[in-house]
Protein backbone atom coordinates (compact mmCIF):
# COMPACT_ATOMS: atom_id res chain seq x y z
CA UNK A 1 0.00 0.00 0.00
CA UNK A 2 0.82 3.71 -0.95
CA UNK A 3 0.82 6.32 1.58
CA UNK A 4 1.54 10.32 0.95
CA UNK A 5 1.95 12.78 3.90
CA UNK A 6 1.23 16.43 3.28
CA UNK A 7 4.09 17.78 5.30
CA UNK A 8 4.02 21.69 3.73
CA UNK A 9 1.81 23.91 1.34
CA UNK A 10 -1.13 22.08 2.93
CA UNK A 11 -3.45 25.20 4.67
CA UNK A 12 -0.97 27.36 3.41
CA UNK A 13 0.95 28.58 0.13
CA UNK A 14 4.51 27.95 0.48
CA UNK A 15 6.76 25.41 1.59
CA UNK A 16 5.07 22.97 -0.97
CA UNK A 17 6.91 19.21 0.54
CA UNK A 18 4.49 15.81 0.29
CA UNK A 19 5.94 12.61 0.80
CA UNK A 20 5.18 9.42 -1.03
CA UNK A 21 5.54 6.17 0.30
CA UNK A 22 5.75 3.22 -2.28
CA UNK A 23 7.52 -0.68 -2.26
CA UNK A 24 9.50 0.55 0.86
CA UNK A 25 10.66 3.43 -0.90
CA UNK A 26 10.13 6.82 -0.18
CA UNK A 27 9.99 9.36 -2.36
CA UNK A 28 9.56 13.59 -1.25
CA UNK A 29 7.65 15.36 -3.74
CA UNK A 30 9.09 19.06 -3.64
CA UNK A 31 11.40 20.57 -0.73
CA UNK A 32 10.21 24.00 -0.54
CA UNK A 33 11.20 26.86 1.58
CA UNK A 34 8.48 28.86 3.93
CA UNK A 35 7.77 32.58 3.29
CA UNK A 36 5.76 35.28 5.25
CA UNK A 37 3.27 34.27 7.78
CA UNK A 38 3.54 30.66 6.36
CA UNK A 39 6.71 30.66 8.89
CA UNK A 40 4.22 30.53 11.57
CA UNK A 41 7.14 31.12 14.13
CA UNK A 42 9.79 28.65 12.70
CA UNK A 43 12.95 29.61 10.82
CA UNK A 44 12.51 29.22 7.40
CA UNK A 45 15.58 27.01 6.62
CA UNK A 46 14.03 24.06 8.90
CA UNK A 47 13.01 20.96 6.85
CA UNK A 48 9.68 19.49 8.51
CA UNK A 49 10.26 17.03 11.35
CA UNK A 50 9.14 13.95 9.22
CA UNK A 51 12.24 14.66 6.73
CA UNK A 52 15.03 12.46 7.40
CA UNK A 53 17.15 12.92 4.64
CA UNK A 54 19.01 9.93 4.75
CA UNK A 55 16.30 7.92 4.44
CA UNK A 56 14.78 9.13 1.06
CA UNK A 57 15.45 7.51 -1.68
CA UNK A 58 14.79 10.24 -4.18
CA UNK A 59 13.38 13.87 -4.59
CA UNK A 60 11.30 15.47 -7.43
CA UNK A 61 10.55 18.80 -7.93
CA UNK A 62 8.14 21.02 -9.80
CA UNK A 63 9.43 23.93 -10.38
CA UNK A 64 12.57 25.93 -9.81
CA UNK A 65 10.66 28.66 -7.44
CA UNK A 66 12.18 28.68 -3.44
CA UNK A 67 9.07 27.95 -1.93
CA UNK A 68 9.11 24.71 -3.91
CA UNK A 69 12.72 23.78 -4.13
CA UNK A 70 14.43 26.29 -1.37
CA UNK A 71 15.39 23.83 1.13
CA UNK A 72 17.46 21.52 -1.30
CA UNK A 73 20.58 22.57 -0.44
CA UNK A 74 19.72 22.27 3.41
CA UNK A 75 18.61 18.62 2.54
CA UNK A 76 22.24 18.12 1.32
CA UNK A 77 23.36 19.68 3.83
CA UNK A 78 22.26 17.17 7.00
CA UNK A 79 23.02 14.18 4.42
CA UNK A 80 20.77 13.74 1.58
CA UNK A 81 23.06 12.02 -1.38
CA UNK A 82 20.41 10.69 -3.67
CA UNK A 83 19.38 11.87 -7.15
CA UNK A 84 16.88 14.76 -7.73
CA UNK A 85 14.58 15.17 -10.31
CA UNK A 86 12.98 18.12 -12.19
CA UNK A 87 12.47 18.82 -15.74
CA UNK A 88 15.13 20.33 -17.93
CA UNK A 89 15.09 23.71 -17.77
CA UNK A 90 14.25 23.94 -14.09
CA UNK A 91 17.70 22.01 -14.06
CA UNK A 92 19.24 25.29 -16.11
CA UNK A 93 17.67 27.90 -13.48
CA UNK A 94 18.10 26.24 -10.18
CA UNK A 95 22.11 26.60 -10.20
CA UNK A 96 20.85 30.41 -10.43
CA UNK A 97 18.46 29.96 -7.55
CA UNK A 98 20.37 28.39 -5.47
CA UNK A 99 24.01 30.46 -5.69
CA UNK A 100 21.55 33.81 -5.12
CA UNK A 101 20.10 32.09 -2.50
CA UNK A 102 23.34 30.98 -0.68
CA UNK A 103 25.18 34.60 -1.03
CA UNK A 104 22.22 36.12 0.45
CA UNK A 105 22.50 33.89 3.39
CA UNK A 106 25.65 34.62 3.59
CA UNK A 107 25.62 38.61 4.21
CA UNK A 108 22.74 38.17 6.17
CA UNK A 109 24.60 35.79 8.46
CA UNK A 110 27.56 37.97 8.34
CA UNK A 111 25.33 41.02 9.18
CA UNK A 112 23.76 39.10 11.98
CA UNK A 113 26.88 38.27 13.72
CA UNK A 114 28.26 41.21 13.76
CA UNK A 115 25.42 42.18 16.31
CA UNK A 116 25.98 38.99 18.12
CA UNK A 117 29.93 40.20 18.76
CA UNK A 118 29.19 43.74 19.63
CA UNK A 119 26.09 42.03 21.94
CA UNK A 120 28.87 39.30 23.81
CA UNK A 121 26.66 36.62 22.04
CA UNK A 122 27.46 33.35 19.95
CA UNK A 123 28.03 33.65 16.14
CA UNK A 124 25.48 31.66 14.37
CA UNK A 125 26.03 29.79 11.24
CA UNK A 126 24.28 30.04 8.47
CA UNK A 127 21.86 27.05 7.07
CA UNK A 128 23.99 26.28 4.26
CA UNK A 129 26.84 27.60 2.06
CA UNK A 130 28.20 27.37 -0.81
CA UNK A 131 29.61 23.84 -0.66
CA UNK A 132 26.12 22.68 0.26
CA UNK A 133 24.49 24.09 -3.17
CA UNK A 134 27.24 22.60 -5.09
CA UNK A 135 27.09 19.14 -3.76
CA UNK A 136 23.08 20.15 -4.39
CA UNK A 137 23.50 20.49 -7.98
CA UNK A 138 25.28 17.92 -8.72
CA UNK A 139 22.70 15.12 -7.52
CA UNK A 140 20.17 16.96 -10.14
CA UNK A 141 19.05 14.87 -13.40
CA UNK A 142 16.61 17.01 -15.82
CA UNK A 143 13.92 14.80 -17.65
CA UNK A 144 12.02 16.00 -20.71
CA UNK A 145 8.75 16.78 -21.12
CA UNK A 146 6.57 13.77 -21.78
CA UNK A 147 9.47 11.35 -21.01
CA UNK A 148 7.79 8.18 -18.64
CA UNK A 149 10.97 7.45 -16.26
CA UNK A 150 11.04 4.60 -13.74
CA UNK A 151 12.58 6.62 -10.56
CA UNK A 152 12.53 3.78 -7.78
CA UNK A 153 10.94 -0.06 -8.00
CA UNK A 154 7.07 0.74 -8.16
CA UNK A 155 7.48 3.95 -8.64
CA UNK A 156 7.56 6.15 -12.19
CA UNK A 157 7.13 10.01 -13.48
CA UNK A 158 6.39 11.55 -16.13
CA UNK A 159 6.66 15.53 -16.34
CA UNK A 160 3.92 17.86 -18.21
CA UNK A 161 4.18 21.42 -19.05
CA UNK A 162 2.03 23.19 -16.33
CA UNK A 163 2.33 26.63 -17.98
CA UNK A 164 3.58 28.35 -14.52
CA UNK A 165 7.27 29.61 -15.50
CA UNK A 166 9.51 28.26 -17.87
CA UNK A 167 10.42 24.63 -16.61
CA UNK A 168 7.21 24.06 -14.64
CA UNK A 169 5.61 20.77 -14.37
CA UNK A 170 2.40 18.74 -13.37
CA UNK A 171 3.79 15.99 -11.84
CA UNK A 172 2.50 12.40 -12.65
CA UNK A 173 3.30 9.90 -10.39
CA UNK A 174 2.71 6.20 -11.03
CA UNK A 175 2.60 3.47 -8.13
CA UNK A 176 2.63 0.09 -8.38
CA UNK A 177 2.33 -1.40 -4.93
CA UNK A 178 0.28 -5.02 -3.98
CA UNK A 179 -2.81 -3.91 -5.25
CA UNK A 180 -3.60 -2.16 -8.38
CA UNK A 181 -1.54 0.61 -9.58
CA UNK A 182 -2.68 3.55 -8.83
CA UNK A 183 -1.79 7.62 -10.51
CA UNK A 184 -1.07 10.36 -8.05
CA UNK A 185 -1.23 13.83 -10.00
CA UNK A 186 0.11 17.18 -8.62
CA UNK A 187 -0.43 19.78 -10.17
CA UNK A 188 2.44 21.94 -9.10
CA UNK A 189 1.79 25.74 -9.87
CA UNK A 190 -0.66 26.05 -12.76
CA UNK A 191 -0.35 28.63 -15.22
CA UNK A 192 -2.95 31.61 -15.60
CA UNK A 193 -4.20 30.82 -19.41
CA UNK A 194 -3.14 34.58 -20.05
CA UNK A 195 0.37 34.48 -19.20
CA UNK A 196 2.22 36.00 -22.33
CA UNK A 197 5.25 33.54 -22.77
CA UNK A 198 4.14 29.82 -21.86
CA UNK A 199 1.79 27.77 -23.04
CA UNK A 200 -1.60 26.83 -21.33
CA UNK A 201 -1.03 23.86 -18.92
CA UNK A 202 -1.28 20.30 -20.11
CA UNK A 203 -4.49 18.75 -20.08
CA UNK A 204 -4.18 14.95 -18.12
CA UNK A 205 -7.37 12.68 -18.63
CA UNK A 206 -7.21 10.82 -15.33
CA UNK A 207 -5.73 10.13 -12.14
CA UNK A 208 -7.06 8.77 -9.19
CA UNK A 209 -5.49 10.85 -6.65
CA UNK A 210 -5.62 14.93 -7.66
CA UNK A 211 -3.24 17.12 -5.27
CA UNK A 212 -4.32 21.09 -6.82
CA UNK A 213 -2.62 23.77 -6.09
CA UNK A 214 -5.31 27.10 -4.68
CA UNK A 215 -3.67 30.10 -4.45
CA UNK A 216 -6.47 31.68 -6.08
CA UNK A 217 -8.55 29.43 -5.53
CA UNK A 218 -11.32 32.20 -4.36
CA UNK A 219 -11.10 34.26 -7.38
CA UNK A 220 -10.37 35.07 -11.01
CA UNK A 221 -7.86 36.99 -12.17
CA UNK A 222 -8.77 40.40 -14.34
CA UNK A 223 -9.06 39.86 -18.32
CA UNK A 224 -4.91 40.45 -19.56
CA UNK A 225 -6.22 43.40 -21.83
CA UNK A 226 -8.34 45.54 -19.09
CA UNK A 227 -5.11 44.95 -17.02
CA UNK A 228 -2.68 46.32 -19.70
CA UNK A 229 -4.75 49.12 -19.64
CA UNK A 230 -4.66 49.92 -16.29
CA UNK A 231 -1.18 49.07 -16.05
CA UNK A 232 -0.62 52.22 -18.93
CA UNK A 233 -2.93 54.47 -16.45
CA UNK A 234 -0.63 53.84 -13.43
CA UNK A 235 2.26 55.01 -16.39
CA UNK A 236 0.63 57.52 -17.43
CA UNK A 237 -0.43 58.85 -14.19
CA UNK A 238 3.56 58.40 -12.97
CA UNK A 239 4.67 60.50 -15.92
CA UNK A 240 1.98 63.73 -14.94
CA UNK A 241 2.91 63.43 -11.71
CA UNK A 242 6.86 63.08 -12.01
CA UNK A 243 6.95 59.92 -9.96
CA UNK A 244 8.82 56.42 -9.86
CA UNK A 245 7.12 53.44 -10.16
CA UNK A 246 8.41 50.85 -8.44
CA UNK A 247 7.61 46.82 -9.60
CA UNK A 248 8.70 44.12 -7.21
CA UNK A 249 8.75 40.90 -9.49
CA UNK A 250 10.65 37.49 -9.24
CA UNK A 251 13.24 36.73 -11.27
CA UNK A 252 12.24 33.77 -12.54
CA UNK A 253 9.45 34.25 -14.93
CA UNK A 254 7.92 38.20 -13.73
CA UNK A 255 10.24 40.36 -14.34
CA UNK A 256 10.54 38.30 -17.91
CA UNK A 257 6.90 39.26 -18.66
CA UNK A 258 7.05 42.77 -17.38
CA UNK A 259 9.58 42.79 -20.05
CA UNK A 260 7.25 41.29 -22.51
CA UNK A 261 4.33 43.68 -21.27
CA UNK A 262 6.31 46.98 -21.52
CA UNK A 263 7.30 46.46 -24.66
CA UNK A 264 4.43 45.78 -26.12
CA UNK A 265 2.81 48.76 -24.94
CA UNK A 266 5.58 50.72 -26.35
CA UNK A 267 5.01 49.45 -29.49
CA UNK A 268 1.33 49.92 -29.50
CA UNK A 269 2.43 53.86 -28.64
CA UNK A 270 1.71 53.46 -25.22
CA UNK A 271 4.43 53.97 -23.15
CA UNK A 272 4.96 57.20 -21.56
CA UNK A 273 8.78 58.41 -21.58
CA UNK A 274 10.57 56.45 -19.15
CA UNK A 275 13.89 55.05 -18.17
CA UNK A 276 13.11 50.74 -17.78
CA UNK A 277 16.00 49.57 -15.36
CA UNK A 278 15.88 45.60 -14.65
CA UNK A 279 17.66 45.63 -10.96
CA UNK A 280 18.28 42.41 -10.46
CA UNK A 281 21.52 40.08 -11.56
CA UNK A 282 19.63 36.82 -10.72
CA UNK A 283 17.10 37.79 -13.37
CA UNK A 284 19.72 38.74 -16.08
CA UNK A 285 20.92 35.42 -15.84
CA UNK A 286 17.46 34.00 -16.07
CA UNK A 287 16.60 35.92 -18.94
CA UNK A 288 19.88 33.91 -20.54
CA UNK A 289 18.28 30.66 -19.75
CA UNK A 290 14.73 31.66 -20.94
CA UNK A 291 16.37 32.68 -24.47
CA UNK A 292 17.76 29.04 -23.93
CA UNK A 293 14.46 27.43 -24.06
CA UNK A 294 12.71 29.36 -26.87
CA UNK A 295 10.91 25.69 -27.79
CA UNK A 296 8.95 25.60 -24.78
CA UNK A 297 7.56 29.34 -25.58
CA UNK A 298 3.95 29.61 -26.78
CA UNK A 299 4.25 30.28 -30.63
CA UNK A 300 0.79 31.23 -31.46
CA UNK A 301 1.00 35.15 -30.25
CA UNK A 302 2.54 37.12 -33.31
CA UNK A 303 3.51 39.78 -30.87
CA UNK A 304 5.40 37.02 -28.83
CA UNK A 305 7.30 35.82 -32.38
CA UNK A 306 8.52 39.58 -33.19
CA UNK A 307 9.55 39.54 -29.38
CA UNK A 308 11.80 36.49 -29.88
CA UNK A 309 13.33 37.39 -33.50
CA UNK A 310 14.63 40.75 -31.87
CA UNK A 311 15.50 39.42 -28.56
CA UNK A 312 15.14 41.13 -25.21
CA UNK A 313 16.85 44.72 -25.75
CA UNK A 314 15.76 45.30 -29.23
CA UNK A 315 11.77 44.66 -28.18
CA UNK A 316 12.37 46.88 -25.40
CA UNK A 317 14.57 50.13 -26.59
CA UNK A 318 16.41 51.90 -24.07
CA UNK A 319 16.08 48.81 -21.08
CA UNK A 320 19.29 49.07 -18.57
CA UNK A 321 19.95 46.12 -16.81
CA UNK A 322 22.02 47.22 -13.44
CA UNK A 323 24.32 44.58 -12.68
CA UNK A 324 27.29 46.09 -9.86
CA UNK A 325 25.68 47.20 -6.35
CA UNK A 326 26.78 50.82 -7.31
CA UNK A 327 24.42 50.93 -10.03
CA UNK A 328 21.84 49.99 -8.04
CA UNK A 329 22.55 52.61 -5.61
CA UNK A 330 22.46 54.83 -8.05
CA UNK A 331 18.72 54.47 -9.06
CA UNK A 332 17.94 56.08 -5.50
CA UNK A 333 19.16 59.03 -6.46
CA UNK A 334 17.02 59.25 -9.44
CA UNK A 335 13.39 61.21 -7.96
CA UNK A 336 11.18 60.89 -11.13
CA UNK A 337 10.99 59.17 -14.44
CA UNK A 338 12.07 55.71 -13.52
CA UNK A 339 10.49 52.46 -14.03
CA UNK A 340 12.60 50.02 -11.82
CA UNK A 341 11.87 46.26 -11.95
CA UNK A 342 13.78 44.24 -8.77
CA UNK A 343 13.31 41.40 -6.89
CA UNK A 344 11.93 39.77 -4.46
CA UNK A 345 8.73 39.73 -6.14
CA UNK A 346 7.11 39.27 -2.29
CA UNK A 347 9.50 42.56 -1.14
CA UNK A 348 10.80 39.97 1.35
CA UNK A 349 14.36 41.17 0.35
CA UNK A 350 16.90 41.83 -3.02
CA UNK A 351 17.28 45.27 -3.87
CA UNK A 352 13.65 46.40 -4.07
CA UNK A 353 13.83 46.86 -0.47
CA UNK A 354 16.55 49.55 -1.06
CA UNK A 355 14.29 51.17 -3.37
CA UNK A 356 11.43 51.33 -1.38
CA UNK A 357 12.87 52.44 1.73
CA UNK A 358 13.99 55.51 -0.91
CA UNK A 359 10.46 56.15 -2.25
CA UNK A 360 7.74 54.92 -0.37
CA UNK A 361 7.51 58.02 1.58
CA UNK A 362 7.10 60.10 -1.51
CA UNK A 363 3.36 60.65 -2.68
CA UNK A 364 4.42 60.89 -6.12
CA UNK A 365 6.13 56.81 -6.34
CA UNK A 366 4.02 54.23 -7.78
CA UNK A 367 4.46 51.03 -6.59
CA UNK A 368 2.64 47.79 -9.35
CA UNK A 369 2.16 45.06 -6.96
CA UNK A 370 1.61 42.19 -9.62
CA UNK A 371 2.26 38.77 -8.00
CA UNK A 372 1.30 36.97 -4.70
CA UNK A 373 2.36 38.70 -1.52
CA UNK A 374 2.24 35.89 1.21
CA UNK A 375 0.51 37.05 4.64
CA UNK A 376 2.74 38.61 7.05
CA UNK A 377 5.65 39.80 4.67
CA UNK A 378 6.35 43.56 3.62
CA UNK A 379 4.39 43.05 0.06
CA UNK A 380 1.29 42.01 2.22
CA UNK A 381 1.70 44.69 4.05
CA UNK A 382 1.62 47.28 1.23
CA UNK A 383 -1.27 45.36 -0.35
CA UNK A 384 -3.21 45.71 2.79
CA UNK A 385 -3.00 49.59 3.56
CA UNK A 386 0.09 49.62 5.88
CA UNK A 387 0.49 53.84 6.50
CA UNK A 388 3.95 52.42 7.67
CA UNK A 389 6.11 49.98 7.30
CA UNK A 390 10.18 48.82 8.89
CA UNK A 391 12.48 48.51 6.30
CA UNK A 392 16.58 47.93 7.93
CA UNK A 393 15.03 48.60 11.56
CA UNK A 394 13.55 52.14 10.37
CA UNK A 395 10.06 53.43 9.78
CA UNK A 396 9.29 54.40 6.63
CA UNK A 397 5.75 56.11 6.15
CA UNK A 398 3.49 54.58 2.93
CA UNK A 399 2.56 57.77 1.05
CA UNK A 400 3.32 56.14 -2.52
CA UNK A 401 -0.21 55.06 -4.18
CA UNK A 402 -0.02 50.76 -3.90
CA UNK A 403 -1.86 49.36 -7.10
CA UNK A 404 -2.71 45.81 -7.10
CA UNK A 405 -2.77 43.96 -11.18
CA UNK A 406 -3.59 40.59 -10.39
CA UNK A 407 -3.94 40.34 -14.27
CA UNK A 408 -0.20 39.79 -14.17
CA UNK A 409 -0.61 36.51 -12.07
CA UNK A 410 1.56 33.59 -13.58
CA UNK A 411 -0.84 31.52 -11.56
CA UNK A 412 -4.60 30.17 -12.56
CA UNK A 413 -7.68 31.73 -11.04
CA UNK A 414 -10.72 30.29 -9.64
CA UNK A 415 -12.47 29.24 -13.30
CA UNK A 416 -8.92 27.67 -14.94
CA UNK A 417 -8.55 25.75 -11.48
CA UNK A 418 -11.92 24.35 -11.82
CA UNK A 419 -11.62 23.75 -15.64
CA UNK A 420 -8.34 22.14 -15.48
CA UNK A 421 -9.22 19.75 -12.86
CA UNK A 422 -12.42 19.03 -14.16
CA UNK A 423 -11.24 17.13 -16.74
CA UNK A 424 -9.99 14.49 -14.25
CA UNK A 425 -13.15 13.77 -12.95
CA UNK A 426 -14.13 10.89 -15.68
CA UNK A 427 -13.32 8.66 -12.45
CA UNK A 428 -13.91 10.86 -9.74
CA UNK A 429 -10.17 11.19 -8.35
CA UNK A 430 -9.55 11.79 -4.84
CA UNK A 431 -8.91 15.85 -4.84
CA UNK A 432 -7.34 17.46 -2.45
CA UNK A 433 -6.49 20.94 -1.93
CA UNK A 434 -3.00 22.47 -1.17
CA UNK A 435 -0.59 25.36 -1.66
CA UNK A 436 -3.52 27.87 -0.50
CA UNK A 437 -4.71 30.20 1.99
CA UNK A 438 -7.51 28.33 3.85
CA UNK A 439 -10.13 31.14 2.85
CA UNK A 440 -8.82 30.17 -0.95
CA UNK A 441 -9.23 26.67 -0.07
CA UNK A 442 -12.93 26.75 1.30
CA UNK A 443 -14.29 29.04 -1.46
CA UNK A 444 -12.56 26.34 -3.95
CA UNK A 445 -13.92 23.65 -2.11
CA UNK A 446 -17.90 24.95 -2.48
CA UNK A 447 -17.40 25.67 -5.49
CA UNK A 448 -16.53 21.86 -6.54
CA UNK A 449 -19.18 20.29 -4.18
CA UNK A 450 -22.06 23.14 -5.27
CA UNK A 451 -21.16 22.74 -9.10
CA UNK A 452 -19.37 19.53 -9.79
CA UNK A 453 -21.05 17.63 -7.27
CA UNK A 454 -17.36 16.88 -6.11
CA UNK A 455 -15.73 16.61 -2.36
CA UNK A 456 -12.30 18.17 -2.07
CA UNK A 457 -10.48 17.21 1.08
CA UNK A 458 -8.34 20.21 2.81
CA UNK A 459 -5.89 18.11 4.44
CA UNK A 460 -3.79 19.76 7.44
CA UNK A 461 0.14 19.95 8.34
CA UNK A 462 1.08 16.14 9.00
CA UNK A 463 -2.25 14.29 7.46
CA UNK A 464 -1.27 11.05 5.93
CA UNK A 465 -3.68 9.10 3.42
CA UNK A 466 -3.09 5.99 1.76
CA UNK A 467 -3.46 6.14 -2.31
Amino acid sequence: MATLTFLGAAQQVTGSCYLVECCGRKLLLECGLRQGEDQRGRDEYQLPAQVQPHAIDAVVLSHAHLDHSGLLPLLVRQGYRNPVYATEATVDLLPIMYRDAASLLRSDYERRNRRRQRAGKEELEPPFDSSDVEHALALLHGIPYGQHRNLLPGIDLRFVDAGHILGSAIVEIWLHGEAQPRKLVFSGDLGNNCAPLMKDPAVLPEADVLLLESTYGDRNHRDLDKTLEEFNGVLEDASRSGGNILIPAFAVGRTQDMIYHLGRLQREGRLPRHRVFIDSPMAIRVSEVYAKHQDLFNHDDPNFRAFMEGGWDNWLPGLTYTVLPEESMALNRITEGAIVVAGSGMCSGGRILHHLKHNLWRNKTQVVITGYQARGGLGRLLVDGATSVRIFGEDIAVKARIHTLGGFSAHAGQDQLVSWATRHQGNRAKLFLVHGEIEAMLALQDRFRNEHRWEAQIPAPGDAISV
